[in-house]
């Protein structure tokens, strides 16, 4: 091997390292884009079944279906916005008239109550609450400017929210799309094999995403049944905002429970602690223990062995290397990244035996 041919290879590696850094910062620049394009993707396969339903069971032209669709996603993403819209009003004017001095006695008491239920020592504790002046000390000129964040929040979110819908319609509208822009990259003898892996991938997470959406329905009515029962303040928002945080695996069931504790008891403020907040928490938390129960061992089983056809201990290690490796974010999706990944394996690979172990169910 002489020395130019030692260089040339020398420059091929850094000319493909290069590139593949370009190619990621790239990526990286355009994420905000792959984010309204991965979520378009997830709404059209949501979008799907209700598409097929309207062009083969009410005879509509598929354009026709796929608007119906769209405006349907859409009555519902506003009838969830317009959930929060009274109570960020309500804070709001509640921000407005609050009485600080007021709060923080509200605060003191109900923290002392379970201090003194509980029989801890409360004699150091009270000195500490009467020297600290939290809310005394607490500069609210933070407010506008939070509020004017706030807004340029909201008009990314309406930019967002136009982009996703406009690249949602057309995946739906020309379902070979997607397919058509991959086949581009792909040789042609592998084309064939391509399109039976997405049609694949697109029937079972169409089923796996619409299996998460009756999982999110089910909690909610549940929790938003407890709640009203127990007449705990803004009970639709905070049931569906829990059962929103059960789409993280193993970690949002811990994180709604919190929430519900937290905001149950501030919801009483005033109360007494012995014989309202306490009973009333506890009756709420059994509540939501059912509806786990009722997830953990109905939802989720019915959503993965029919869904995504995997055991649940493979789904377990998967969203756990998911969590080691991209955060919460790679929680929420390795299921569906692992399904695709079985489908194209079971397609390209069908005679690797390790390959035909871990897809024989699909």
């Amino acid at each position: 091997m002489n020395s130019k041919t030692i260089a040339d290879g020398i420059l091929r590696a850094v000319g493909i390292l290069a590139g593949i850094a370009l190619l990621l910062f790239f990526l990286y620049r355009i994420q905000t884009v792959l984010i309204y394009i991965a979520i378009a993707v997830v709404i059209s396969l949501l979008g799907r079944p209700i598409v097929v339903f309207l062009r083969r069971k009410l005879k509509l032209n598929n354009t026709l279906a796929v608007i119906i669709t769209m405006a349907l996603f859409l009555g519902i993403i506003l009838g969830i916005i317009s959930m929060f819209i009274p109570l960020i009003i309500q804070q709001g004017k509640n921000l407005s008239l609050l009485d600080i001095d007021t709060l923080q006695e509200n605060f003191n008491n109900l923290y002392l109550q379970i201090v003194d239920y509980f029989g801890l020592q409360t004699n150091v504790i009270e000195e500490q609450l009467t020297d600290f002046n939290l809310f005394s000390n607490l500069d609210l000129s933070f407010i506008p400017d939070f509020l004017n964040s706030l807004v340029g929040i909201l008009g990314s979110l309406s930019i967002g929210l136009f982009s996703v819908v406009f690249i949602a319609f057309f995946y739906l509208k020309d379902s070979k799309l997607f397919q058509q822009n991959l086949m581009v990259l792909i040789p042609d003898d592998k084309e064939a094999k391509l399109n039976t892996s997405i049609e694949t991938i697109k029937e079972l997470l169409s089923r796996y995403f619409l299996g998460l959406v009756l999982q999110i329905f089910i909690l909610f009515i549940i929790y938003t049944t407890v709640l009203l029962i127990f007449g705990i303040e803004n009970a639709v928002v905070i049931a569906f905002l829990c059962a929103l945080l059960n789409l993280i695996p193993y970690i949002g069931p811990i994180i709604s429970a919190a929430l519900m504790i937290l905001l149950t008891m501030s919801s009483n403020l005033g109360a007494d602690f012995s014989s309202v907040i306490l009973p009333k928490t506890i009756f709420v938390m059994i509540g939501f223990g059912i509806g786990q129960l009722i997830d953990n061992f109905f939802s989720q089983p019915f959503i993965f062995s029919n869904s995504v056809k995997s055991h649940p201990l493979e789904i377990f290690l998967v969203i756990i290397i998911g969590g080691l490796l991209l955060g919460v974010i790679g929680m929420i999706i390795a299921v569906p990244l692992y399904t695709v990944i079985k489908v194209i394996l079971k397609e390209f690979y069908a005679q690797n035996k390790i390959v035909r172990s871990l897809t024989k169910n699909l």
